[in-house]
């Protein structure tokens, strides 16, 4: 078996790297690619001793009918993440993630390579019920550039699927947990940062619970083992997610680490004011079992952090 995964180096590439040749024995080698615009080059530090091809180079650019000669799965990680920071490069953000996900495709169509691409629970945007991969178009409601631009990806996905593609559509929640090329740019590792360093945490002032959702780390990596061993190319959308908890749960837990947290409440509307619960029952009902902790995975952030 022959893997290539794209956005290598980043907060999860560099945990899915490191673990992916122990949990599918017979891998012979893994392709990595990504244009190391982030700077993370630890991530390439000290990788298990296995058969692993670097490229330096951006999707749009490269020669990916060269690429994929004998590869048998893509992992596509490549984008630009940033939800928050995309309103201000809405349109940096949809040309380099769609633009990537278009030539991945294309290239995997091509070439008959299985695909596993993701997308974002951030799709939902506010919703006032629990939400599932049947809402429709118009049940949408993305509230940022970085979501509008998934569900394009999507889109050409599902179509290209109906094409011949085999492919499967992964809407990962938000990730927490530690990993060598982790940013704290996302809302469990930004409080987490926040609250080593003695920052208050800004929390808008009625979102205290309210719900959003997460996925540890550990999940999303086990969900490509699972995808790959279960053959779950079906052209589907699936919900992945550990839980969804509450901006109070993620306090709580901070607080039993960092005693004298300091929390700002704010009338202005900032990100985590956005409300909405997802079910991942989809993606269980495969066989996948979700055994994340908030808990831990926070306790292991803040631990990483000696000075503190």
């Amino acid at each position: 078996m022959k893997i290539l995964i794209t956005g290598a180096l980043g907060h999860i590439g560099s945990s899915l790297i490191r673990e992916l040749p122990y949990m599918l024995k017979n891998i012979d080698n893994v392709t990595l690619l990504d244009n190391l615009s982030s700077q993370r080059y630890p991530s390439l530090f000290n990788l298990p001793n296995h058969k692993y091809t670097f490229i330096q180079d951006d999707i749009r650019n490269t020669d990916m009918d060269k690429i994929l000669v004998d590869i048998d799965y893509v992992i596509h990680l490549a984008a630009i993440t940033d939800a928050a920071g995309s309103f201000s490069n809405a349109e940096e953000v949809e040309r380099n993630n769609y633009e990537c996900t278009k030539v991945i495709a294309n290239a995997c169509l091509k070439h008959n390579v299985k695909l596993i691409t993701l997308s974002s629970t951030s799709v939902y945007g506010t919703q006032d019920e629990v939400v599932s991969e049947d809402c429709s178009l118009d049940d949408l409601n993305p509230q940022s550039p970085y979501a509008k631009t998934k569900l394009l990806e999507e889109e050409l996905v599902i179509e290209m699927c109906n094409r011949g593609l085999n492919a499967v559509i992964c809407r990962f929640g938000t990730i927490f947990g530690d990993s060598i090329g982790m940013r704290f740019h996302t809302a469990v590792n930004k409080f987490c940062w926040q609250a080593i360093h003695r920052i208050p945490l800004t929390v808008w002032s009625s979102a205290y619970e309210q719900k959003r959702p997460y996925l540890d780390l550990k999940d999303a990596t086990n969900s490509f083992k699972h995808l790959i061993e279960k053959d779950l190319f079906d052209g589907e959308i699936y919900n992945v997610l550990t839980d969804n908890f509450t901006v109070k749960n993620v306090i709580d837990e901070i607080e039993k680490n960092i005693p004298d947290l300091k929390i700002e409440y704010v009338d202005n509307k900032i990100m985590n004011q956005l409300s909405y619960d997802v079910s991942n029952n989809k993606f269980i009902n495969t066989g996948f079992q979700f055994k994340g902790s908030l808990q831990k995975s926070i306790k292991e952030t803040i631990e990483l952090f000696t000075y503190r």
